[in-house]
C-alpha cells in the first residue's frame, strides 16, 4: 500500500484538552466488505434499497434485546467528563470523537424514532432522521472508537460507548455496510479456523520450523503438538502466534513453560484461532459461531483445560461471554477456570518453583508493560481483584532486574489504548498512528526518566500495532515484546521436567 501523508501528532510538554478540529476526520471510513464476505456473516452482500427502515427495526430490536442499550441512550447527561478521555479524540482533535459526541450520532436517531419528545419535538431535543448522511457518519466515526472503554471508567454513570458502537456496527452491517477488514477475518475463521487463512498443513510446517528453531538453541527436543487426542491442555492462541515477531516469541515461551512443566497440550487445527472478531462488529451470532469451533475442539480432542494466549480481545470474549455463548463446559476438569489465562498458569507455576527464571538474561532490557484495554477493563485474572494488572507485572518482574511503571493514569484501568482494535488495517493508519499518542506520551517519559528500552503487551493487536506505529514518534519497531516472551529467554530449562500437575 502506498504510503500515505499525514501530519504526525507532536509530543505535548504535558496533557492538554487538544484545541478542537471539527471534520478533520470525517471521511469514508475503512473500505467497505465485499459482497462474498459479507454474506458469508450473513449480511446483505451491499448496501440494501430499504436501508432506512431495515436500520430503524433493527435499532429497535437490539433496544428490546439490551435494555443496557437503552439506559446508556436515555442517561448521558453531557457533563464532559468523558470528552478528552478517547485516544482518537486526543490524537484526532476531531470534536466527532468525543465519545458523548459519537454516542449522539446513535442516539439522535434513537431519539426520534424511539422517544415521545423525539417524535413531537425533534429539534428541541437533538433529535435527527436517520439521512443517507448520517448512516455515512455512523459508519466512518464508529469505525473510530476501539471499544476501549476508557471512557466509560470517567463517566459518572458508567455508559459504555463499547456497547453503543457495537449495536451502530451491527446495524451498519445488516443494512449491507461492512467493514472488509473486520469480515474478511471472520469469514476465514469460517472456512479454514483462524483469521489468517492457514490450512493445517502450512499450520503443522510452521509448528515443525519453530521446533527444529527451539532444538538448534536450547538442544532440547521441545514440542508443539498439533491435533493430538487426549491431550489435558488445548491452547488457544492468536494466530498471530504462527508467523509474526514478536508474536511467536511468546509462542515459544508458552510451548517452553508446558515442556518445564510436563504438561501434556496440543493445539487445534479446526479452532488455531483464539481472537473473535465478532466483537468488534458488535454481532452477538457471529461471536457464538466463532466460539463454538473452540468447544467442538475440545470435546473432539477430549482436552481437560482450555488455556488462552496472549490476545487481548481473544480474553475478553474468552472470559466474559465463553461460558455463556457456548457453555457449559461441565466436560472439563472442575479444577481449573474455564478458560484459564497463559500469564495465571505461567504465574502459577512460577509460585510452586516448577518453573524457573534467570533475570540476568533479559538484564540487556530495561522493561515497562502496556495493559491491553480489552484485559484491562473487561476481565480479571486469578482469585484476587485487579489480578489482571498484577499476574504480568509479577511475571515480568521474575523474569527481568529492571522495570519501570508508566504514569498511573496511563495504566491498569485507565491504560489508554494501542490505538489499533479491530480497526488494524492499513487503510485507517492515519487514525491508527493518531490515536497511538497517549501511550506513546507515556512510553517516552519513561524512556526519559528510566531509560526503557522495551515495552511487553499481552495482547496480539497490541504488539501488531506498537509494530507498525512505533517508528512514526521515533522508537524502534522491536520496542514491543511479547511476555512471554521474556520468559523464553529466562527460563531455566532442564533434562528433568516437573511431572504434570
Amino acid at each position: 500500500m502506498a504510503k500515505v501523508k499525514f501530519d504526525i501528532p507532536e509530543f505535548r510538554p504535558y496533557p492538554t484538552i487538544p484545541i478542537l478540529k471539527p471534520g478533520v476526520m470525517k471521511g469514508n471510513g475503512p473500505f467497505v466488505a465485499k459482497p462474498d464476505m459479507q454474506e458469508a456473516l450473513g449480511f446483505p452482500g451491499e448496501l440494501i434499497d430499504d436501508w432506512h427502515d431495515v436500520a430503524i427495526d433493527k435499532m429497535g430490536d437490539l433496544l428490546k434485546k439490551y435494555r443496557s442499550l437503552r439506559v446508556f441512550l436515555d442517561s448521558c447527561v453531557k457533563c464532559g467528563a468523558c470528552t478528552d478521555k478517547c485516544h482518537y479524540m486526543i490524537g484526532t482533535n476531531d470534536p466527532k470523537n468525543m465519545p458523548v459526541a459519537r454516542q449522539d450520532l446513535f442516539r439522535q436517531v434513537y431519539r426520534r424514532h424511539f422517544t415521545l419528545a423525539g417524535k413531537l419535538f425533534p429539534k428541541l431535543v437533538g433529535a435527527k432522521d436517520l439521512t443517507r448522511d448520517v448512516l455515512d457518519d455512523w459508519y466512518n466515526y464508529f469505525h473510530q472508537c476501539s471499544q476501549c472503554r476508557r471512557c466509560s471508567v470517567f463517566c459518572p454513570y458508567g455508559i459504555d460507548t463499547a456497547e453503543i458502537s457495537m449495536a451502530a456496527r451491527e446495524i451498519l452491517d445488516t443494512v449491507g455496510k461492512g467493514q472488509k477488514y473486520c469480515n474478511e477475518i471472520i469469514a476465514k475463521v469460517y472456512k479454514i479456523g483462524n483469521n489468517l487463512g492457514l490450512p493445517k498443513p502450512a499450520l503443522a510446517n510452521t509448528l515443525e520450523g519453530l521446533e527444529e528453531d527451539m532444538k538448534d538453541e536450547t538442544g532440547i527436543d521441545i514440542k508443539m503438538p498439533l491435533d493430538v487426542e487426549g491431550a489435558d491442555i488445548l491452547l488457544i492462541t492468536p494466530s498471530a502466534d504462527f508467523f509474526a515477531e514478536p508474536h511467536i516469541d511468546g509462542l515459544i515461551g508458552y510451548a517452553k513453560v508446558f515442556y518445564q512443566a510436563g504438561a501434556s497440550w496440543t493445539i487445534s487445527s479446526y479452532a488455531s484461532e483464539a481472537a473473535n472478531f465478532g466483537m468488534f462488529i458488535g454481532s452477538y451470532e457471529n461471536m457464538r459461531e466463532v466460539a463454538e469451533r473452540i468447544r467442538k475442539a475440545a470435546i473432539d480432542l477430549k482436552v481437560k483445560r482450555i488455556v488462552f494466549g496472549e490476545c487481548g480481545h481473544a480474553w475478553r470474549v474468552g472470559y466474559s461471554f465463553l461460558n455463556t455463548l457456548v457453555g457449559p463446559f461441565d466436560f472439563l476438569d472442575t479444577r481449573y477456570p474455564v478458560p484459564q489465562h497463559i500469564c495465571e498458569y505461567t504465574y502459577d507455576l512460577i509460585q510452586k518453583g516448577v518453573v524457573k527464571l534467570d533475570k540476568s538474561a533479559n538484564d540487556h532490557r530495561r522493561l515497562t508493560f502496556h495493559d491491553s484495554c480489552n484485559v484491562a477493563r473487561a476481565t480479571r485474572m486469578g482469585d484476587k481483584p485487579g489480578g489482571q494488572f498484577d499476574i504480568p507485572r509479577e511475571i515480568i518482574k521474575a523474569c527481568c532486574n529492571y522495570y519501570y511503571d508508566m504514569e498511573p493514569d496511563t495504566i491498569k484501568d485507565q491504560t489508554y489504548c494501542c490505538g489499533g482494535g479491530g480497526l488494524l488495517t492499513d487503510d485507517l493508519i492515519e487514525l491508527r498512528v493518531k490515536g497511538a499518542l497517549p501511550r506513546m506520551e507515556a512510553l517516552k517519559q519513561v524512556v526519559d526518566d528510566h531509560g526503557v528500552t522495551h515495552m511487553a503487551a499481552i495482547c496480539a493487536i497490541c504488539k501488531s500495532q506498537f509494530s507498525k506505529v512505533l517508528p512514526y514518534y521515533g522508537f524502534e519497531m522491536d520496542t514491543i515484546l511479547s511476555v512471554h516472551q521474556l520468559v523464553s529467554d529466562a527460563i531455566v530449562l532442564t533434562t528433568e521436567v516437573k511431572t504434570p500437575g
